[in-house]
């Protein structure tokens, strides 16, 4: 007995040396900076940066392959941190939070009665979904189980209701929306148009009570600032002079489908 195990304690230890030796020889030196990146980012995984997770950013960041300012979900804190790990100069980024561009829900009519697959991916399938508008919310939320921040909820009125205060920007909500009414703008610019439709007015009358019949009411009013085009009224807050006129466009605006958050 003797022998054999004198035999496995030396073979023992000429694997053990040859393991240490190969981990020697083929170690990797891992960038110190990749861990403390890697705290600064909010951990949430949500792969809205294009990489599986937080720990493929922060490496990314630290080889220099990508921006500090990648993580939407990260914020002006985050950001100001890992430019300081990398010894970059520090950035101001506008914030910005989902926008969901359509208020019918409750509100717009159906043209059919919808029995299948409660979400809104596999609605759309049929015939753009049971909404008579094909601009708007099909109100199953696939949003807001896409949603890995608890920012956006199904509100009374049958659509999803994007809370900013918690919003990151994360854009998962946009790229789960199958009729593509989510974007991402700036939390600075309070009104946006909540319709999308660029149907005729009458079509818009008859499908939705909060859709854009392009009146022109807020063309007039804002002096350039809001211009229709295609049936639908659109913002530029680059020509915007006062909000106040803003709030006056909302507040004429027949359907109410101009809003201030």
């Amino acid at each position: 007995m003797l022998i054999p195990i004198l035999i496995m304690s030396c073979m023992g230890l000429l694997f053990g040396l040859g393991l240490a030796f190969a981990s020697n020889i083929f170690r990797v030196e891992l960038d110190p900076r990749i861990e403390r990146i890697l705290g600064a980012l909010p951990g949430a995984n949500c792969g809205a940066c294009g990489k599986a997770g937080c720990a493929g950013l922060a490496e990314a960041i630290a080889k220099g392959d990508m921006s500090f300012t990648s993580c939407p979900a990260g914020g002006e804190e985050a950001y100001n941190q890992i430019a300081e790990i990398m010894g970059v100069e520090k950035e101001t980024v506008a914030r910005k939070v989902a926008r969901v561009k359509c208020g019918g829900g409750n509100r717009a009519k159906n043209k059919y009665e919808y029995k299948g697959v409660g979400t809104c991916a596999a609605a759309s399938l049929i015939a753009g979904g049971e909404k008579l508008c094909n601009f708007g919310c099909l109100g199953f939320g696939d949003c807001v189980k896409a949603c890995p921040f608890d920012a956006i909820y199904m509100g009374k009125e049958g659509v999803p209701v994007v809370d900013a205060g918690k919003c990151t920007a994360c854009g998962k909500c946009v790229s789960g929306c199958p009729k593509n009414i989510i974007s991402l703008e700036k939390a600075s610019e309070a009104y946006y148009v909540k319709c999308l439709s660029r149907d005729k007015a009458s079509l818009v009358s008859n499908a939705c009570k909060a859709g854009c019949i392009a009146c022109k009411i807020c063309e007039k009013l804002s002096k350039g600032a809001f211009t229709v085009e295609d049936n639908l009224s659109r913002l530029d807050y680059g020509k915007v002079d006062n909000e106040a006129v803003l709030k006056l466009c909302a507040e004429k605006c027949p359907t109410k489908c101009i809003i201030q958050l």
